[in-house]
This record gives structure tokens, sequence and C-alpha cells, in this order.
């Protein structure tokens, strides 16, 4: 399987348990990495025939700036579920990161990282 991969998008969302991020809300960073078969797409020089990923992009920062959820978990599978919804993917993995994350101790990052298939 080939591999299509995003890396950094960046959107403000309200996501979180605590009144306080859902409030002000804060920065999540995504890395989505789309699996698929490319050889149609490129023997053709089509782009019918693979992915979008400027139209994945819109949606992945759609999902991150739209209803918030209590968890970082749940963000994730909602990304992968939209990857999913494009026909020619057939696996993805999403890894958002919570870099403002309401931690009392110096850290550089919290992610989480999920693998979603349609099998």
């Amino acid at each position: 399987m080939d591999r299509v991969a995003l890396r950094g998008l960046r959107a403000r969302g309200h996501h979180g348990v605590f009144p306080k991020e859902r409030e002000e809300g804060q920065t999540f960073i995504v890395d989505v990495v789309l699996g698929l078969d490319t050889r149609p797409a490129a023997a053709e020089d089509d782009l019918a025939k693979t992915v979008h990923y400027g139209i994945v992009a819109e949606e992945v920062v759609d999902v991150v700036r739209g209803e918030p959820v209590d968890l970082i978990e749940t963000l994730a599978e909602r990304i992968a579920q939209s990857c999913l919804k494009h026909e020619g993917v057939q696996e993805v993995e999403v890894c958002v990161h919570k870099p403002d994350a309401p931690i009392t101790v110096p850290f550089d990052d919290v992610t989480i990282t999920i693998t979603r298939s349609r099998v």
C-alpha cells in the first residue's frame, strides 16, 4: 500500500474536559497518513484516480474546528472516519498533537495516534 502524508495541519479547536479549554480553545496539530494504491493515478497521471490531499486537509481542519469533544481520542476517531470516506483510502493513521494541554509540569507535546482501515 502506498502512503500519502499530510503533516502539521493546524487548527484552533475547543476540545478538552476543562471549561477553560472549551471557552478559550487551543491549537491542535494533526498528522495524517493515508494508505491507498496510487498505481492507477500514476499510470494515467490522473488526479481523479487518487486522493485529493488538499480536500482531505480542509476536511481535517473542519473536524478540528467543529463540534467540541472531551477527548483527543474522540477527535482522532472523527478525523479518521472523515479520511476513510474518500473512495481510494483503505487505511489511515491519525496523530493528534495537543501541545498546549493543561499539564502542570514541563512537556513538549501530548499526542494520540490511531490507525483505522476499511476492513
